[in-house]
């Protein structure tokens, strides 16, 4: 199925105006998006793999489904392995000859009352044996008619993918990383939706008229159903793993609103003042605690010998002064603790002037 040159300039003058500044857009806002920061990769989310399993899952029925040749439908040429030319009741004594009891189906016997024309035959390769055995009311003299009866079932396997994609990127299954690739996914299946069935309206069925052998056939409604199931199961796979590195913080992340952020800090702080109370009161009890506070007298009492039994170690006082006069500078160190002290401890003349307000 050869898109031809004229085919794909027309689909860029239709989709370029609106596809274009999108792409552009889009560039500029990852360009300027502030970086990932102190977000972490983490472990992918439950609900995340739920929507990840979902469309891979699908993924895999329309690829099963787009390469098995038992779920496509029939063509009679291919498996009779006959021309497109070849008189209609040698075609169908071979087809009967392949089929169970040498008897002709329904379908057989329709598609066999209506290959009495060239044109209907053409037809058939564009449109498939369904369409052109079902439809009540479309002749080989409009075309256009069976082309209307097979929009239907053209536009089924797209919405159906549609809503699959909509229920895997919602927020009860796919969590809060699904949603932002929603519309995406949505104008994503509508173009291809488009696309196909624009490739279909203007597909020149009379091509297959100049072809004298079977392999000169071009079978378009089986080679689009090939290319369509495998184009949503390609959709669906790349859209799974978007939401894979959305969701594990490995790329298209979002960062926090402000409001979001100073929630977090003041969690934090409220959790660091509850250890702080729950600290002070221990050591609160510890104090009051008359068998405690002996106990925490001794440790410190022994404490104490230990390291004055330690610091007089000969190896460890030529460490130290060692150290105090190679390394370490003693004026440096007083100083930051003098400013960690300012910084901590109130002074005392701005204690001094709130008692004096007070």
């Amino acid at each position: 199925m050869a898109i031809p040159w004229a085919t794909i300039k027309s689909l860029l003058i239709f989709f370029g105006p609106m596809l274009v500044p999108k792409a552009i857009s889009y560039y500029r806002s990852v360009r300027a998006a502030p970086p990932r920061g102190s977000l972490p990769v983490r472990r992918l989310p439950p609900k995340a793999f739920n929507a990840i399993v979902v469309l891979t899952a699908v993924a895999l029925v329309f690829v099963f489904r787009g390469l098995v040749p038992f779920f496509a439908p029939e063509n009679v040429f291919a498996r009779t392995q006959s021309r497109l030319q070849i008189p209609t009741d040698v075609l169908f004594n071979r087809l009967s000859s392949l089929r169970q009891g040498n008897v002709l189906t329904d379908v057989d016997t329709v598609l066999r009352a209506k290959f009495v024309n060239l044109e209907s035959r053409l037809l058939y390769l564009q449109f498939g044996p369904d369409v052109l055995a079902t439809c009540p009311f479309c002749t080989s003299d409009d075309p256009r008619s069976y082309f209307y009866y097979a929009l239907p079932a053209l536009l089924v396997p797209h919405l159906s993918n549609l809503f699959i994609v909509s229920l895997a990127t919602s927020d009860q299954v796919a969590g809060p990383s699904g949603p932002k690739w929603r519309t995406t996914a949505a104008i994503t299946s509508g173009l291809g939706a488009a696309l196909d069935i624009y490739l279909t309206s203007s597909y020149n069925y009379q091509a297959n008229a100049r072809a004298t052998r079977l392999a000169g056939l071009d079978p378009f409604f089986w080679q689009s159903r090939t290319i369509r199931l495998l184009s949503l199961a390609t959709l669906d796979c790349i859209l799974a793993y978007l939401i894979f590195l959305s969701s594990t913080n490995r790329a298209f992340v979002d960062p926090p609103s402000a409001a979001a952020r100073v929630e977090a800090v003041t969690r934090q702080l409220q959790t660091t003042k509850s250890r702080l109370n729950a600290v002070g009161v221990v050591k609160n009890t510890a104090i009051r605690d008359e068998d405690l506070r002996e106990r925490a007298r001794a440790y410190w009492q022994h404490e104490g010998r230990l390291m004055r039994d330690v610091m007089e170690e000969r190896d460890v006082v030529e460490g130290v002064n060692d150290a105090l006069a190679n390394r370490i500078n003693i004026r440096d160190i007083a100083r930051d603790a003098d400013e960690y002290a300012l910084n901590v401890l109130p002074r005392m003349e701005a204690v001094g002037q709130q008692g004096a307000g007070g």
